[in-house]
């Protein structure tokens, strides 16, 4: 009996196909199984799937949560063959081709598709999580909104020009794409909101700090589109500060090395890892806790497992680990449906997964962004209406396009935010938490939905 067939299923029956997470990868390679003679069965602790390179407009008021997320039976319902199931994965029982749930139920496959993303990476200092959220979930999109808009609200009525100054330094840690477009965006939100909406702040109280460890921001980027990056965010008023480390954070600063920060917003997005999948098969991770695949994206030793996305370590044809972008996953996910198809059929497998990059592209700031095409780069106002007509096309469906475009079009002309609005549950904790309420915070905000990441997919 062939071995893509357990000892215990009859060559009749159809093919199971379990794909834990409904990120940008797991979607692809779930529509690319859709209407076929394959049973599939979609896995992830949220019940939507979220646009995550567009998370960061949540953050700072320019979308709401609805414009770029939905519900993943929505997205697949159209596919009759397709079963969503919400739910948390533990483990996986390699041998008996069982995921285990934590509600204590398990799914049997005949092949199994990791794509659970990946999520930020604290380097061991898993206490600075509630002060420093990431932009992963909408949870903390909207918790950012809540501390950055807070900040500002206060601002207007503090008489003390040190805490006024206090409440509107913003601290951005990382200077990767969602780092700079983070500041960028900050920045822009602050100086229109304070010459229109604040009578009593004054502009030079106002500071976004964008911290890199590295010699210089935007490092997958060639030099020359970063060092365009760095010019147009000192010219809107962000303080760039490279090769510098933090060394320790909390409801009140960020400390780098000899210097103290004072802050009650911070954001991070210095690196991340992916998801602890890697413990649930056995296997041994690689780099950033990536799992190293074969050509056909399955996992060494392991033919009816297959790995894509963030979640994956797939060298490229030279050889080097393919970067965590969106386009990669869904190629890998449209991929991996067509082989699965042919493995199901018993029709041979295709060759070799193969990337093809269609640039890699980060937002400034307005009119103002860069495009990576590898043997041609583009920047200004061309890249940035083009990086708007990209990420509109990669909505998941035409009404949130069409939601986007018509609020980006009003914000361009307008210069207002559609979603400035602060929840009255957080209202009393716009500012930094204190250390215990931020780990009550971080324990009890945490969504049940939160295992699967897209990152920057």
């Amino acid at each position: 009996m062939s071995r893509d067939l357990p000892a215990d299923r009859s060559p009749h029956s159809r093919t199971e196909v379990v794909i834990l997470g409904a990120g940008f990868a797991g979607l692809a390679c779930a529509a690319g199984l859709g209407n076929t003679d394959v049973t599939v069965t979609v896995v992830d602790r949220r019940n939507h799937n979220l646009f995550q390179p567009l998370l960061y407009q949540v953050a700072t008021a320019a979308l709401s949560p609805a414009d770029i997320a939905e519900p993943v039976r929505r997205t697949l319902g159209r596919f009759a063959n397709i079963r969503v199931m919400m739910g948390e994965v533990v483990g996986v029982d390699t041998a008996a081709r069982r995921v285990e749930l934590r509600d204590g139920g398990t799914l049997r496959y005949d092949y199994l598709v990791v794509a659970t993303g990946s999520e930020y990476n604290y380097f061991g200092n898993e206490g600075w999580k509630p002060f420093a959220p990431g932009l992963k979930t909408i949870h903390e999109a909207r918790l950012i909104r809540h501390r950055l808009l807070s900040a500002f609200e206060r601002a207007e009525r503090e008489t003390d020009k040190a805490a006024r100054k206090r409440l509107l330094t913003f601290v951005v840690i990382g200077g990767g794409p969602t780092g700079v477009e983070m500041a960028g965006a900050i920045s822009e939100l602050a100086r229109y909101m304070i010459r229109r909406d604040f009578k009593t702040i004054d502009r030079d109280d106002f500071d976004v700090v964008l911290i890199e460890a590295s010699p210089r921001i935007l490092a997958a980027f060639p030099e020359k589109l970063a060092t365009y990056a760095h010019d147009y965010l000192a010219g809107i008023g962000v303080r760039i500060m490279t090769d510098r480390r933090v060394t320790a954070l909390d409801a009140q600063s960020v400390s780098l090395d000899g210097e103290r920060i004072d802050t009650r917003c911070i954001v991070w997005g210095a690196g991340v890892r992916a998801s602890p999948a890697a413990a649930w098969l056995g296997v041994k991770a690689g780099t950033q806790g990536r799992i190293p695949v074969e050509g056909d994206l399955s996992v060494p030793g392991l033919p009816e497992v297959c790995v894509i996305g963030d979640t994956a370590l797939a060298p490229d044809e030279k050889g080097a680990a393919l970067p965590a972008l969106a386009q990669v996953a869904k190629q890998q996910g449209a991929y991996l449906a067509r082989q699965l198809r042919r493995k199901a059929a018993g029709t041979p497998a295709a060759g070799p997964f193969r990337f093809h990059n269609r640039g890699n592209t980060a937002v400034i700031g307005r009119n103002a962004a860069i495009f990576d095409f590898g043997s041609w780069t583009l920047k200004g106002r061309l890249a940035w209406f083009l990086w708007a007509i990209v990420h509109v096309y990669l909505l998941v469906n035409f009404e949130k396009r069409l939601l986007v475009s018509i609020q980006w079009v009003l914000r361009y002309f307008t210069r207002q935010r559609g979603a400035r609005l602060i929840d009255e549950d957080h209202a009393r904790t716009g500012d930094m938490p204190s250390p215990e309420a931020a780990g009550r915070e971080e324990r009890n905000a945490q969504p049940a939905n939160e295992s699967v990441l897209p990152g920057r997919e």
